[in-house]
């Protein structure tokens, strides 16, 4: 992986969101629905632009997407995603996104596939229907 690829997946707020919670363990997309509070086509269409480039891996889980990390990562990879760690910490909506998601796995509500068909915890939009 080329570091300009990497800095070009970087660039958006939306996509450096998503990289950040990735950091904490993988994720379906409507787990990212719930965290980001933003609609299935524009987290899947992050989530496809950073998998198109090597950003993240997906696996099937039924009839959902569980994104994570590659395993193998560049070390150019793993600096900048340790330094957006670094830089995130102080950063109000990306506070947010990691309590809301210690939240999300304290209720639960991360059961996959069958998180997908469940009521999203209290003050988040429902996932019914949902589909990675």
């Amino acid at each position: 992986m080329e570091l300009v690829e990497i800095y070009q997946c970087m660039c958006d707020a939306t996509r450096l969101r998503i990289l950040n919670l990735l950091c904490k363990g993988e994720l379906c997309v409507c787990h990212f629905q719930y965290l980001l509070g933003e609609p299935q086509v524009k987290v899947s269409k992050h989530l496809a632009y950073l998998r198109a480039r090597g950003m993240v891996a997906a696996r099937r889980d039924g009839n959902w997407m569980v994104y994570s990390l590659p395993g193998k990562r560049s070390r150019e990879l793993e600096s900048n995603l340790a330094c957006l760690q670094d830089c995130t910490r102080e950063h109000a909506v990306f506070s947010r996104d990691l309590r809301r998601l210690a939240g999300m796995r304290r209720s639960g509500a991360e059961r996959s596939p069958a998180c997908c068909a469940a009521p999203a915890p209290k003050g988040g939009p429902s996932k019914a229907g949902v589909r990675g």
